[in-house]
């Protein structure tokens, strides 16, 4: 399916003076809906923030600046007004940088990448999206770009206002497809659910260095050289604002513990391991290496306690009868249920449907549509 659409946008605005956003908060403030996108340096940055907030409504493509110290704060109070709707394309992420970042829970939300899933899309990118809809092709060039340095090319500032300037109308043409197909329930029920953003904890953790993949297969010391290289590259990584991999990767994080490489030169045969890498970094991750040769393994966090059996089995029932819902219907299984509701089933067991609606683990649509088939599963289980 496709549509026409206009390619003539308009000039992009640039906000970055408080004339120019008090312009725009004017323009704003009436509207019903708001298409909105943000961009981030996590590529580029220690820990990731907001360097642009790109806000669409018909006639005007803003470009927020947030570097810019504007006052931010009229805008969170449209994005936590109900009775306007906020238009994202996947905005699992945007919703986790506005809460963490500016305290905004966003409320009244339509995800265009959940909706095209709800319509069991198999590509839910955006560029993907609007090429089916609109024959509309989005240049990727600029996706890696560090959004957070000024100034910002024509070129990036064009590619940032495609992000949002189609969303209203693929919006509409979803909606009608959504309805006319009988989902229009369990779409705003995942919108909802999807608003509710819960913030990781990404703080650093010497302990962490555990999940690197492999490590477990090491000898002792190498072990403790790889703890003692997981907290130098952080310390560096912080002090640089950079991300972690851009001191050093994981894997050679590994090599450097099996290696135990002891003159600057044995660091050339590390792979992953430039020029640059060996000249800022070198002498230090040598010394690390030979202060921790003949360590003894580090001490293992304790573990999370175990899943009782029963618990797990219950899980894997409800993950199996999701999967065949899901290829009934043909969509990916976690538009049936979310991975989170199947472990409160199979934690709680519910055997009636009074004990399910107590739970309050699924919505309405959810609860009507499969209550019955989850409860009958359950009680198979049991009996």
């Amino acid at each position: 399916m496709s549509a026409e659409l206009s390619l003539n946008l308009p000039d992009y605005e640039f906000i970055e003076t408080p004339a120019a956003w008090s312009q725009c908060l004017a323009v704003l403030q009436p509207q019903s809906q708001l298409s909105i996108d943000l961009e981030s340096n996590s590529m580029y940055a220690y820990q990731e923030r907001v360097c642009l907030i790109q806000i669409s409504v018909p006639g005007h493509d803003y470009i927020i600046d947030p570097q810019a110290g504007l006052d931010l704060s009229p805008l969170g109070v449209m994005v936590e007004d109900p009775s306007v709707e906020k238009i994202f394309h996947a905005a699992e992420y945007d919703l986790m940088l506005m809460k963490r970042d500016y305290g905004w829970q966003l409320q009244n939300l339509f995800d265009t990448m959940w909706a095209v899933r709800i319509l069991g899309h198999s590509k839910v990118g955006l560029a993907n999206v609007l090429e089916h809809y609109f024959n509309v092709e989005l240049d990727k060039k600029y996706q890696k770009s560090n959004w957070c340095h000024r100034p910002l090319s024509a070129g990036e500032l064009a590619y940032a206002q495609r992000d949002t300037h189609f969303l209203s109308a693929l919006r509409d043409v979803l909606v009608a497809e959504i309805k006319s197909e009988g989902y229009w329930e369990e779409a705003q029920e995942i919108f909802a659910e999807q608003s509710v953003v819960k913030l990781p904890d990404t703080s650093f953790s010497a302990d962490d260095f555990w999940r690197l993949n492999g490590v477990t297969k090491l000898k002792p010391e190498e072990q403790a050289i790889v703890k003692a290289l997981f907290i130098y590259r952080d310390q560096e990584a912080r002090r640089q604002n950079r991300p972690h991999f851009k001191i050093f990767g994981n894997k050679t994080v590994l090599l450097l513990a099996e290696e135990k490489p002891r003159y600057m030169e044995d660091l050339r045969q590390i792979r992953g391991m430039s020029f640059g890498q060996i000249r800022r970094y070198g002498r230090q991750i040598l010394r690390i290496i030979q202060d921790n040769e003949g360590s003894a393994a580090p001490k293992r966090p304790p573990r999370r306690p175990r899943t009782p059996d029963d618990v797990v089995e219950r899980y894997e029932m409800l993950h199996q009868w999701r999967k065949l819902r899901g290829q009934a219907r043909g969509v990916e299984s976690d538009v049936i249920l979310s991975r989170d509701a199947l472990w409160a089933l199979a934690h709680e067991n519910p055997q009636t449907i009074d004990q399910l609606a107590e739970l309050n683990v699924l919505g309405p649509w959810r609860f009507k549509t499969y209550a019955a088939d989850l409860i009958e599963q359950l009680q198979q289980k049991e009996g």
